[in-house]
C-alpha cells in the first residue's frame, strides 16, 4: 500500500517561530508541563479541561476586572458554566493594541470596496471613533443587555459599531445590505433592537443599489427601534425621507457624523463572563432563522485560543477573509483585532470585473492571512487561475478556507497555483458553536483533502451507529465535552426547548453537529474529513456515503460549475439518485457525452452503486447565505413538500434557485420530467 504523504511541511523556522511552541515553551516553563507532539496537547486539553483554558486565560492575559472563582463549575452541558465571577469586555480586549506607543501610526483596519476608495483607520483612529459612537449610545440611554443592529456591509463603520455595542455590553446583531426586507425581519424581530445603524446603499458588481427604502420598510416592521443611525454609503449627501412613517412613530433619525461628534474617552463596561455580545443566526432553512446567542467571555478567550495558536495569527499579520456581516467569519474577521493584526476589509463581488480580484488585493495590501470559501477556490481553479504566476503572493503565510468540504484537488491547486510554502488552514466548526470543532495547525503537515487536527480544549469525535466513538470510519460529528464559546441560547426560547432540540436531541450531553466526520490516524496527528451533512447523506443499498465525494468527482470536470446530488426516496418505488449540474463555460453542446463521462467517472472513482439514476442541467444551486448548497430542503420540495415547510427563501442567497426545482416537482407529480434530463 502506497504511503500518504503530505503536500506541505512547515519548514523549521515557521514551528520555531508560531504562537503554539511559543505556548509549548510557556507550559514547560510555568507548569512544569511538556508534550512531545500535537496530539499528546490535544489529549490533555480535552482530558483536564479546567487545567487547559486556565493556562489559555493566564497565558494571553484575559483582562478581567474581578477574578474568577472557579474555571469551570461542572462538566455539562448544555450551559456550563466557566470563569465564574469573572468580569470583562470583549471591545476591551480588540481595542488594548491601541494603548501601544505606535498606536498613532500602526493600521488597525484597511477597507476596499467597489463603493468608495481605500481607507485605513489606525488604531487610535478606531479607538475615537469606538469612544464616539460609545458615548453616542450612553446619550441615547443604552444599557446592558440592550440591542443594536446593522444594515451595513463589511465596511470600517460596521466594526466600529460593533465594538462601541460591545464596549458597552449592548447585544450586536448584524445583517448584509444585499438582504431583503424579508429576511432581515424574520431575524431582527426576535431581538427586538432599540437602535439601527444601515447603509444607503452600496454597489456590487458595478451596479449601485440604493436602500433607503429597503430601510424605511424595516423601520415599519421594527417597532421597537428608537434611533436610526444612517451611513452614507453609496451617496455621501444620502438622507432618510421618514415622511412614509406612521405619524405617530416615535423615531430619531441621526446621521453617523452626529454621532461621531461625541468627544468621550474609551469606555468599557465590565459584564460577567457569560453577558451576551452578539447575536447571529443559523441558515433558517425552515422556520425561522435561530438566534443564536455567543457571549463575551466565551468569544474572547476563544479568539486568542482559535485565532492565535491554532491559525498563528499576530501583530504583524494582514488578516483578511472575504465575508458579508451576515456570515460568522466576519466576526472572526473583526475578532482578529484582538491578536494585534491589521484588519483587510473587502466590500463587493469577488469574482467582478474577474476572478483576479481579491488576489490582486492581497498583492496590494501585502496581505499574509487570506481567507475565502472552497466555493471561490474552485471557481479559481476551473478558471484556470494561477494567481502565484499572476500575482506578488509573497507576502502570504496562510490561505484559509471553510464553509464546506474542501476537495483534493483544490488542495493541490493551491500549492501548485497560489503558493508552495504556505499554511492551508482548513477549518470547520462555525456560526453554532463559535469555534472549530477541526481545524488548523501551523506546526503540523497537511494531507490532500485532510483537515490537519482536532481543536485544542474541543472534545471532537466521530460516533457510530450505536453512538459509540470510531477512527477511520465515517461517523456523526460530535462534541463530547463543553467549550467556553458555546451558545449561551437562543433568544427567546422559552425553556431552551429548541436550543436542546438542535444539538443535544440525538445524544443527551454531547453535542451532535449533524455533519459527517472521518477522523484519521496520521504520524502526526489525527486528522479530519468532512463530508458534507449528515441529514442529506446518500444511502444506496446499505452503503452510505457524504455527498462531499460526489461534489469532488463531479466537480473535476471542466465542464461542470456547481452541481447538487439527491437520493430521492419515492413512497412504493425505489431510491432515484438524482445529480443536477450547472455548465461550465467550457461545456459544448453534447450533454450526452457529457454525461456517460460523469457516470464512469462516479462508476471507477465511488461504486457502481453510486452511479445516478437521473442527471439534469439547473441554472442555479440553491445556497444559504452562508454559501452552503441546500440539499435537504431541494430534497423536500422534490420529494413533494410544500416550499413553506422546506425552505425558507430570505435566507438564500439565491432565492430564485428554487424555481427550477418548484417547476421538476411539479412536472414529476404529473409524470413529466424536463426533457435535459438522462
Amino acid at each position: 500500500m502506497a504511503q500518504h504523504l503530505p503536500l506541505w511541511r512547515p519548514s523549521a523556522t515557521r514551528v520555531r517561530d508560531a504562537r503554539i511552541t511559543d505556548y509549548l515553551r510557556w507550559l514547560e516553563r510555568t507548569r512544569g508541563l511538556t508534550f512531545p507532539d500535537y496530539e499528546s496537547l490535544w489529549r490533555w486539553s480535552v482530558e483536564d479541561l479546567e487545567a487547559f483554558w486556565e493556562s489559555q486565560w493566564t497565558y494571553f492575559g484575559v483582562r478581567s476586572h474581578c477574578p474568577y472563582r472557579r474555571v469551570l463549575q461542572e462538566r455539562v452541558m448544555p450551559h456550563a458554566r466557566w470563569f465564574e465571577g469573572a468580569t470583562l469586555n470583549y471591545a476591551e480586549h480588540a481595542l488594548a493594541w491601541a494603548s501601544r506607543p505606535d498606536a498613532a501610526r500602526r493600521p488597525a483596519l484597511v477597507a476596499l470596496s467597489e463603493t468608495r476608495a481605500r481607507i485605513e483607520l489606525t488604531w487610535t483612529q478606531l479607538a475615537a471613533q469606538v469612544a464616539a459612537l460609545g458615548g453616542t449610545l450612553d446619550q441615547l440611554g443604552i444599557r446592558p443587555g440592550d440591542r443594536v443592529v446593522s444594515y451595513m456591509p463589511n465596511i470600517p463603520e460596521a466594526a466600529a459599531a460593533l465594538l462601541a455595542s460591545a464596549s458597552r455590553g449592548a447585544l450586536w446583531s448584524a445583517c448584509s445590505p444585499e438582504m431583503g426586507s424579508l429576511g432581515v425581519l424574520e431575524r431582527f424581530r426576535q431581538i427586538e433592537p432599540r437602535v439601527l445603524f444601515a447603509v444607503d446603499g452600496y454597489r456590487y458588481a458595478g451596479k449601485a443599489y440604493d436602500r433607503r427604502e429597503v430601510v424605511l420598510g424595516l423601520l415599519r416592521g421594527l417597532p421597537s427601534v428608537e434611533v436610526v443611525i444612517l451611513v452614507p454609503y453609496l451617496d455621501a449627501q444620502a438622507t432618510l425621507d421618514n415622511s412614509a412613517l406612521p405619524p405617530a412613530r416615535e423615531l430619531r433619525l441621526m446621521t453617523l457624523a452626529a454621532a461621531l461628534a461625541q468627544s468621550t474617552a474609551p469606555r468599557f463596561e465590565p459584564v460577567p463572563f457569560d453577558h451576551p455580545l452578539w447575536v447571529v443566526y443559523s441558515s433558517g432553512t425552515t422556520g425561522l432563522p435561530k438566534p443564536i446567542v455567543h457571549g463575551h467571555g466565551g468569544t474572547v478567550i476563544e479568539t486568542f485560543k482559535g485565532a492565535c495558536l491554532h491559525l498563528d495569527v499576530g501583530e504583524e499579520d494582514r488578516f483578511f477573509w472575504y465575508s458579508s456581516t451576515n456570515w460568522i467569519m466576519w466576526n472572526l474577521l473583526i475578532s482578529t483585532l484582538l491578536c494585534g493584526a491589521t484588519v483587510v476589509q473587502f466590500d463587493g463581488n469577488p469574482g467582478y470585473p474577474d476572478l483576479g480580484t481579491l488576489w490582486r488585493l492581497a498583492q496590494a495590501e501585502r496581505v499574509s492571512f487570506f481567507g475565502t470559501s472552497p466555493a471561490f477556490l474552485n471557481l479559481c481553479m476551473k478558471a484556470d487561475l494561477a494567481p502565484g504566476a499572476q500575482f506578488d503572493l509573497s507576502a502570504l503565510r496562510t490561505l484559509g478556507a471553510t464553509g464546506a468540504p474542501l476537495p483534493e484537488e483544490a488542495y493541490r491547486w493551491v500549492y501548485e497555483k497560489v503558493h508552495p510554502d504556505i499554511l492551508l488552514a482548513n477549518i470547520s466548526g462555525g456560526t453554532d458553536p463559535g469555534t472549530s470543532f477541526v481545524g488548523a495547525c501551523p506546526t503540523l503537515p497537511v494531507y490532500a483533502g485532510e483537515i490537519q487536527c482536532r481543536g485544542l480544549g474541543v472534545a471532537t469525535a466521530a460516533f457510530n451507529a450505536v453512538g459509540q466513538p470510531v477512527l477511520g470510519e465515517v461517523g456523526e460529528l460530535v462534541c463530547t465535552a463543553p467549550i467556553p464559546s458555546l451558545p449561551l441560547r437562543f433568544w427567546g426560547d422559552a425553556g431552551d426547548v429548541r436550543y436542546r432540540e438542535s444539538y443535544f436531541d440525538t445524544y443527551p450531553g454531547v453535542w451532535h453537529h449533524g455533519d459527517w466526520l472521518k477522523l484519521l490516524q496520521r504520524p502526526e496527528s489525527v486528522t479530519a474529513v468532512i463530508y458534507g451533512r449528515s441529514d442529506a447523506t446518500v444511502n444506496r443499498h446499505g452503503v452510505r456515503m457524504g455527498t462531499s465525494e460526489f461534489y469532488g468527482v463531479v466537480e473535476r470536470f471542466a465542464e461542470v460549475a456547481d452541481s447538487l446530488v439527491i437520493d430521492l426516496e419515492y413512497l412504493g418505488r425505489e431510491s432515484c439518485l438524482t445529480l443536477f449540474v450547472v455548465l461550465g463555460r467550457d461545456a459544448g453542446p453534447d450533454r450526452t457525452t457529457l454525461y456517460e463521462r460523469l457516470r464512469a467517472a462516479l462508476r471507477t472513482d465511488l461504486s457502481a452503486r453510486h452511479v445516478p439514476d437521473e442527471i439534469h442541467v439547473i441554472p442555479a444551486v440553491p445556497r444559504t447565505l452562508s454559501g452552503k448548497k441546500m440539499e435537504v430542503p431541494v430534497k423536500r420540495i422534490l420529494l413533494g413538500k410544500a416550499i413553506e415547510g422546506s425552505a425558507n427563501r430570505a435566507s438564500m442567497a439565491n432565492p430564485d434557485a428554487l424555481d427550477w426545482f418548484l417547476a421538476f416537482a411539479c412536472a414529476r407529480q404529473g409524470g413529466v420530467g424536463p426533457d435535459d434530463g438522462a
